[in-house]
């Protein structure tokens, strides 16, 4: 890496806030009664108590905060954890489990410096009143600081462990803070990610059906199908192989053909979603929205077939989004990875990807222009 991407990356990391889990801030902030700011949920933390500096729960060791997972699998293993308080003042978790969108728990149990979370159990057709039938994931952990240990298993509806326990680890993630000025953002020089080969980029998994193609500048992903026109799931997601990507601006075009489901992530760990959605409600996981995460203000799509224009900027952990010239997103907090991350770390470079193993897309002008400070 030339030193002059050092230095880049260097920029884009201090600019992103990451020190701001900061040993002792909330006592030098409140006086030395001040353990944790109130707005951490900590029990701890005075009524009084309101910091000027955004700190974390580290300071008293609480659970409640922003938790990064490293899950127990080999590959795509990213979680996200949010323990919280509640408007009625009971604790809450919102947990992403590798795929999908973070959902809330059915049961969050909060004591101290441990943590019980247990999803909402399925209940098979059949056997909805057989509780040993049921199944729940469930994650038992303790906290350290800003170090997470826990468990998680499957259990049946009279809490019996039906698996094995396996060893889930986290780290706790600085608070965001509020939204940067976007206008004093300083951008270096634009990339065309589109305009060499597709050589430029590699397909993600072991044994993955290769469907993509780049020529005359449009990149384009085709499903393999069975002789009954169903996709077998086999084809896999394209990444760049350039992964010093932090904060930047992605402008692109995409054509959403009937019935697509894609996506984009920055970063690796941010999906902005690609799917036909035109003349949908709006909803967090429809066209351009942060994936799960943050619902668009309005629904701006096209109709399939039509190329339409995304415009994202990522900046200090806040995300804007015009979508065919409509602001969708404004400078909403980056709380947390989104399904199919690559990593739970949000504080390190990584390579733009799309997802390619649901359904055909075509994109062109796809231009990124990284923010140097």
């Amino acid at each position: 890496m030339k030193n002059s991407t050092l230095n880049l990356l260097a920029a884009s990391v201090v600019s992103a806030g990451i020190a701001l889990l900061t040993p002792g801030c909330c006592s030098s902030d409140c006086g030395d009664s001040c353990s944790a700011p109130k707005s951490c949920g900590c029990a701890k933390a005075p009524a009084a108590c309101a910091c000027a500096t955004p700190c974390a729960c580290a300071d008293c060791g609480c659970a409640y905060g922003n938790w990064g997972l490293k899950l127990p699998y080999p590959e795509m293993n990213a979680g996200h954890l949010i323990l919280e308080k509640g408007k009625d003042g009971k604790p809450t978790a919102l947990l992403l489990w590798r795929w999908g969108s973070p959902t809330p728990a059915d049961v969050t149990q909060i004591d101290a410096t441990s943590f019980t979370v247990r999803r909402a159990f399925s209940k098979p057709k059949g056997k909805e009143n057989d509780k040993a039938a049921w199944r729940a994931l469930c994650v038992k952990g303790m906290v350290k600081g800003n170090v997470l240990d826990a468990t998680c298993c499957t259990v049946d509806g009279n809490g019996k462990v039906v698996d094995k326990e396996e060893k889930v680890c986290g780290k706790r993630n600085p608070p965001v803070g509020p939204a940067p000025d976007f206008a004093k953002a300083v951008y270096g020089a634009p990339i065309n990610l589109l305009a060499g080969t597709i050589d430029d980029f590699e397909i993600m998994g072991k044994d993955k059906i290769n469907g993509w193609t780049l020529k005359d500048g449009m990149l384009s992903n085709r499903i393999t199908r069975d002789k009954n026109g169903k996709s077998v799931h086999k084809n896999g997601n394209l990444r760049t192989k350039r992964a010093d990507f932090f904060d930047f601006n992605l402008k692109y075009e995409v054509r959403v053909l009937p019935g697509c489901n894609s996506g984009v992530y920055l970063r690796g760990i941010y999906e902005i979603q690609v799917l036909d959605s035109y003349g949908k409600p709006v909803d967090m996981h429809h066209m351009a929205a942060y994936y799960g995460r943050v619902t668009p203000k309005v629904a701006a799509e096209k109709p399939a077939n039509e190329w339409q224009t995304v415009n994202v900027t990522l900046y200090k952990r806040h995300l804007t989004v015009v979508l065919n010239g409509v602001t969708i997103i404004d400078k909403a907090p980056v709380v947390g990875i989104t399904g199919g991350a690559m990593t739970a770390d949000e504080f390190v470079p990584g390579p733009l990807y799309i997802q390619g193993d649901h359904s055909d897309a075509d994109f062109r002008n796809m231009v990124l222009t990284p923010i140097v400070k």
